[in-house]
């Protein structure tokens, strides 16, 4: 029987910037179709960088990045487009462009001709502003929106590339807790659909409740991967963020991480 081929392969995956700060080293790990993954660690240390890796925003510098089996090397960005979206963590323009024409852009991947969408193309989209609340908002401008009704806007968009995997950057660092859980629960619910999401976080807590898997990184490195369960630890925390912290399981049997006193060589503050 032949092996069953990982939705996304990360080989000996290393990143250097032009100023020669090694931003990725030597990461590698993959992931099956069907999953919500947590990408966890400090600020710096090499999530960004390595999503953008991913979907060729960035060149790799050494190493390859595989989706379903094809070197992402090896596909042009159209190509591309059709199998992997990105919400990014903040939109730096809109253009004035309207919520609508926004997630609109989404299907672009997939029109024979610039500009012009099908009746298919336009329900579809309708469909899915519909499905992530933003329907009501269609006519109105980016910069017009809530923190919370941008993120699901940039989630739709990325839904309708109708990809085998999403790349989140932090959804839920400006939002409140209503927003975070919301936000949280419209990934929850697409990965049922056998799609694969990566979620870059801060938020420890919140990927220990949703994601299947966690990624920690730290210093541009893979320190561990497995269940969120499993390798969350007051150690794991101490020696990732030089925080003391205490873990813990509320009554609903989900962890928590409560941080303490940041960590010092010269000791706790």
């Amino acid at each position: 029987m032949k092996d069953k081929v990982p939705l996304l392969e990360i080989r000996n995956l290393n990143k250097y910037y032009d100023n020669g700060y090694h931003a990725v080293r030597d990461v590698s790990c993959s992931i099956d179709s069907g999953m919500l993954v947590g990408l966890i660690g400090p600020n710096g240390c090499g999530k960004s960088t390595m999503m953008k890796c991913i979907n060729k925003l960035h060149p790799i510098s050494s190493g390859d990045i595989f989706v379903e089996g094809v070197s992402v090397k090896e596909q042009g960005p159209g190509e591309l487009a059709r199998k992997i979206s990105s919400v990014p963590a903040q939109l730096k323009t809109s253009f004035g462009l309207t919520v609508y024409e926004t997630v609109m852009m989404g299907r672009y991947p997939y029109m024979k001709n610039l500009w012009w969408e099908t009746e298919n193309d336009e329900t579809f989209v309708v469909e899915v502003m519909e499905k992530f609340g933003v329907k009501h908002l269609q006519d109105r401008q980016l910069h017009m929106l809530s923190s919370g009704e941008m993120q699901r806007v940039l989630i739709a968009k990325a839904y309708v590339q109708e990809p085998r995997l999403m790349l989140v950057d932090e959804p839920t660092s400006h939002l409140d807790m209503r927003y975070k859980l919301e936000v949280m629960e419209y990934l929850n619910a697409m990965v049922q659909k056998d799609m694969t999401i990566l979620v870059a976080e801060h938020d420890i807590s919140l990927m220990a409740r949703y994601c299947d898997l966690c990624i920690i990184m730290k210093e541009g490195s893979l320190f561990k991967i497995g269940p969120p369960k499993e390798i969350i630890t007051p150690e794991l925390i101490e020696e990732v963020y030089g925080v003391s912290a205490s873990v813990g399981f509320d009554n609903d049997g989900e962890l928590f991480v409560l941080p303490k006193r940041y960590k010092t060589d010269r000791g706790s503050f």
